[in-house]
């Protein structure tokens, strides 16, 4: 649930003319208020949804990853997000039971006819400690610079509209201030992580995201309160092993911003292709409520993963964009430093695996 939100403490007031019918029924079908940049595949985009998960790593030393996603094809008015982040494990040797993650992450977002471009750039870190034999508690933090730009000669607005087409040579009475914005931003979130035996592994989390209440907005409207709306996200998930065949890894994810709220809930499962765990075929269905039935293929080769997912629309929307909403890919590759700490990884935090 994106919704044509600019994320600005406010929206505009009038979408491009011949896009004017779509905005309104984008708009029905989303709360008018601010949302952040999101992925379907919650877990494959971790520093995104929590600040803890930088180096929160119990089977790798570190990872790279990037996502995409388009949405809403269909139609004139598109979104397009896109995301870049890679993170590690860092002084291992200075702490007995725990080690520090350190990370960044890059992500872009173009929506819109007047190509409403977002830009983040953040650098991240956390703690990770081990709790007894069988628990990992995290806390971390990422801080980072957003730039917020629009192209306004790409809007018609209300006012010029003459009875039979939009005069782009009338003056839009818009009170702009800026069409480019800067700010420093912040987030916070825990971890912890639980695994029991070899075959079963369950993972919490919570973020807070804007802790300190940047500004931003291309107005100049006195007295509008144009703070960007502090974020809440909590996931859940884990790592069930059935049989030397098939690990499912069921998991929720919610988040709530300032009048908008998303519930996304599903599972996803790994089947051993080659017998070792080498190659792997995934397969799975989330749905987020009241929007989109999201389906999921995927394959892993060693150290890399492709994912695939189609959010296919379940709003009153599907009457309007054919059940075309998002679709998105997701591609990690994750590793060890060297064989000695993969024995010690396996060792100290074990996961299911084939």
């Amino acid at each position: 649930m994106r919704g044509i939100f600019f994320n600005t403490g406010e929206r505009m007031r009038r979408y491009a003319g011949r896009h004017i019918s779509w905005a309104l029924l984008l708009l029905l079908s989303s709360q008018l208020c601010a949302q952040d940049l999101h992925f379907s595949q919650f877990f494959n985009s971790p520093l995104s949804t929590n600040p803890a998960n930088t180096g929160f790593l119990p089977e790798h030393d570190y990872r790279l990853g990037t996502n995409y996603r388009q949405q809403w094809a269909s139609i004139p008015a598109q979104f397009r997000t896109m995301s870049i982040f890679g993170d590690a494990q860092v002084l291992r040797d200075y702490f007995e039971t725990g080690w520090v993650g350190v990370g960044g992450l890059i992500m872009r977002d173009v929506a819109g006819s007047g190509n409403l471009t977002s830009t983040k750039v953040y650098g991240s870190a956390a703690y990770h400690q081990m709790l007894g034999n069988t628990g990992l508690l995290s806390a971390g933090f990422n801080i980072g610079w957003a730039n917020k730009r629009v192209d306004i000669t790409k809007f018609t607005f209300d006012s010029q509209w003459n009875g039979t087409f939009f005069d782009v040579g009338v003056p839009s009475g818009e009170n702009f201030s800026a069409t480019n914005i800067n700010y420093l931003d912040v987030q916070v979130g825990l971890n912890y992580a639980w695994f029991p035996t070899d075959d079963i592994y369950l993972h919490g989390g919570a973020s807070v995201h804007h802790v300190n209440a940047p500004k931003e907005s291309f107005f100049n409207t006195p007295g509008y309160d144009n703070t960007v709306a502090r974020r809440y996200i909590a996931f859940v998930d884990a790592m069930l092993k059935v049989n030397d065949r098939v690990i499912v890894s069921p998991g929720a994810y919610f988040t709530t911003q300032a009048k908008a709220k998303e519930l996304t809930l599903g599972l996803h499962g790994n089947y051993n292709l080659s017998g070792d765990g080498q190659t792997q075929l995934i397969g799975g269905l989330y749905y987020r409520g009241g929007d989109a039935l999201i389906p999921m293929l995927g394959f892993q080769w060693n150290s890399v993963r492709l994912m695939f997912s189609y959010d296919a629309t379940a709003s009153a929307l599907s009457n309007y964009n054919n059940i075309r909403g998002a679709s998105e890919f997701a591609l990690l590759y994750q590793n060890y430093y060297n064989q000695a700490n993969q024995n010690m990884r396996q060792m100290q935090c074990p996961v299911p695996r084939f």
